[in-house]
């Protein structure tokens, strides 16, 4: 089963692409909870997206409740500065869901406090720094699950395709 990750009221085109491009290489669901800072169909999204959207399994949702409320919230994870654990110390399981919230609010109180608080998880940062990226968060946690998970379903180098890079 794939992970889930889940952007919560999104704003920057360019980030969500990535994030859809992303979710295509690693087999991960994108779920987007309206309202979203630009239409889907908008440049920016499709540049940044190049032509993975259709390869990449993305829903929109009016709400967070409408995604919670199909989902075992004891494998939830919020991701937000000052989580109560690092990512790295999570054991992912299959079907691991992890909430971003947007570029200039992170996740608000109503998300946190619906969050079990030990699944409120950080990304590690200098002291002085605000945060990182969106679309580089989501990188960063995702592939820590997909890694815990010995990369499933990546497909095996063949001989054939090892000729390209010799």
């Amino acid at each position: 089963m794939p992970f889930n990750v889940v952007l919560v009221t999104p704003e920057i085109p360019q980030n969500t692409g990535n994030i859809i491009r992303l979710c295509a290489n690693t087999g991960a669901r994108l779920h987007l909870i309206e309202p979203l800072g630009f239409d889907l169909s908008q440049k920016n999204l499709r540049r940044a997206s190049l032509d993975y959207r259709h390869l990449a399994d993305v829903a929109v949702h009016q709400s967070l409740d409408s995604v919670l409320e199909a989902t075992d919230l004891s494998r939830v994870f919020a991701c937000e500065v000052g989580g109560t654990k690092n990512y790295t110390e999570v054991e992912y399981q299959d079907g691991d869901t992890v909430i971003f919230g947007s570029e200039g609010t992170g996740l608000l109180d109503d998300v946190m406090s619906k969050m079990l608080p030990g699944n409120r998880i950080e990304i590690p940062m200098m002291p002085s720094n605000r945060s990182i990226n969106l679309s580089n968060a989501v990188a960063v946690v995702l592939y820590e699950m997909w890694r815990q998970q010995s990369f499933a379903g990546k497909e095996l180098p063949t001989p054939e395709s090892q000729e390209y890079f010799s």
